[in-house]
């Protein structure tokens, strides 16, 4: 109708956009009267297909058992320790059964950066102020034997640091 009145070959998404761009209404009133009811009252849920939704006690194809590995994304090896999604890292895993639990402000690093080596001689035990140090003068190296000198260092560091105030 429009382009009869105007004499013009213009689509509906064109019209639309002309309006979009210059701000015209249409002069349609799309909110709700007072009275008016809604089509979805009453209506459970967003969609209609409850009949496909989960169940209650369903488990997605997806879910993997405990015990199950996966690579995260920053290359480090995970593991499922207990339902429903709790996972920790691998090489902490393994230093927990040997060592007991990681006490709080530390961490476990790779002493030759393999981060697939899991070798309980491999596996520091640092504190996150150590692993400050050991990342900024660049101690952390291939062989677990000069990290652990690196450690000794920073902490040795640190020793003449608090003598010396």
């Amino acid at each position: 109708m429009f382009n009869q009145q105007f004499d013009l070959e213009l689509t509906l998404t064109q019209i639309s956009g002309y309006m979009k761009r210059k701000r015209l209404k249409t002069g349609r009133d799309t909110k709700f009267k007072p009275g008016q009811t809604s089509h979805n009252k009453g209506k459970r849920g967003v969609s209609y297909s409850e009949a496909t939704q989960f169940k209650p006690g369903h488990k997605p194809a997806s879910m993997l058992p405990v015990g199950s590995e996966v690579m995260s994304s920053d290359g480090y090896l995970k593991i499922k320790i207990a339902d429903p999604n709790y996972w920790i890292y691998t090489h902490v895993f393994i230093w927990e059964r040997h060592n007991g639990p990681v006490p709080k402000g530390h961490v476990i690093i790779f002493g030759d950066q393999d981060r697939l080596n899991f070798g309980i001689d491999n596996l520091i035990l640092v504190s996150r102020a150590q692993l400050l140090q050991l990342n900024r003068q660049k101690l952390i190296k291939n062989n677990a034997d000069l990290t652990r000198v690196g450690v000794a260092i920073v902490d040795l560091k640190a020793k003449i640091r608090r003598r010396a105030k």
